[in-house]
């Protein structure tokens, strides 16, 4: 799929509904052109949290994805459902490998020349926090929820969000500076 389709598809939502109804009756195209639109998406969501297992936990996350489409009731509500998978699956990534020094974070698309400094000092930041507090950062910051829809993505109370959010902004302010 084209770049300009995969862009309309995202805002189209008779085309994705259409897509999400064929592949819960088994589709293999519609899987797979779901899939590609997925694919981006899942992956800026594992790699920010699973960091050097993102890839892994992105495979995982399409795999749970292509394995449960059948139980999405609402194809409104795909982003959402897709979007808890991914967390879920990254967040499970993080704790294999938990005593194991971390290499550089990879980035889906290459930042500007003018911004290469301030991202690798953004992902050596990121990388420095626990898993839980990368989740709740970038659910917040980047994907722009609020506490209570990140409290049930990751299925935690709305006190833990706030706790854990804290924490994480305290964290990266100190290995930022």
């Amino acid at each position: 799929m084209t770049e300009g389709r995969e862009s309309r598809t995202l805002h189209d939502p008779e085309l994705l509904a259409r897509l999400v109804e064929g592949a819960q009756r088994g589709d293999a195209l519609a899987m797979d052109e779901l899939l590609g639109i997925l694919a981006p998406y899942v992956g800026r969501i594992c790699g920010p949290v699973a960091l050097q297992d993102g890839a892994d936990a992105t495979q995982e996350a399409l795999i749970a994805v292509f394995r449960s489409i059948r139980q999405l009731k609402e194809p409104a509500a795909l982003f959402g459902w897709v979007r808890a998978i991914a967390v879920r699956e990254a967040l499970k990534f993080t704790g294999r490998r938990r005593r194991q020094p971390t290499v550089p974070m990879e980035w889906e698309e290459a930042p500007s020349s003018g911004d290469l400094h301030l991202a690798s000092d953004i992902a050596d930041a990121l990388q420095r926090l626990a898993p839980e507090h990368r989740a709740v950062l970038m659910l917040r910051h980047v994907e722009g929820l609020s506490e209570q829809e990140v409290s049930a993505v990751l299925e935690i109370p709305v006190g833990t969000v706030r706790s854990r959010l804290f924490r994480a902004r305290r964290s990266f302010r100190s290995a930022w500076g």
